[in-house]
């Protein structure tokens, strides 16, 4: 016999929002300060629930329920704000670029994303934090069977 995951009478209520519609001045919502924001939000307004989507690497038409990947999270939805709260890049390495503030330019953000990353890794590999070696290590280790891949 299986047991309710919920309380008889038990009554909430939530958002469905992907984390790509989230405000951001780098052209997508990602996983940084304004996601914490916005779940803050969702909690003053009594919401018990953020339902958030698929979060994995977009396929084909940028779909969020095409990922690439079962396993790995999408790149576009990295914190360029923790990047460089966590000393792996500038904050001047994140302006200079403008993005439409009604729609996803996918192709543009990607560029653009793509290029703060690869500047990030080169930063941590040339002795940027090595403090997040060890878990870097660890995340490997521990994800091998689909790192590999």
């Amino acid at each position: 016999m299986s047991v309710p995951p919920f309380p008889a009478g038990y009554r909430a209520s939530g958002v469905l929002l992907h984390v790509t519609s989230l405000p951001s001045p780098y052209g997508i919502g990602d996983v940084g300060p304004q996601a914490l924001a916005w779940i803050d939000r969702l909690r003053e307004a009594g919401q018990t629930f953020w339902q958030a989507l698929p979060l994995g690497p977009a396929g084909g038409g940028n779909s969020p329920y095409q990922p690439v990947s079962s396993f790995a999270g999408n790149p576009l939805l990295i914190s360029p704000d923790w990047l460089v709260e966590d000393g792996l890049l500038r904050a001047s390495d994140c302006e200079g670029r403008s993005f439409p503030s009604t729609e996803v330019d996918f192709e543009a953000v990607r560029q653009f994303k793509a290029g703060l990353l690869e500047a990030a890794w080169k930063n941590f590999a040339t002795g940027a934090r090595p403090d997040l070696r060890r878990d870097l290590e660890d995340f490997e280790n521990e994800n091998a069977h689909w790192l590999d891949d």
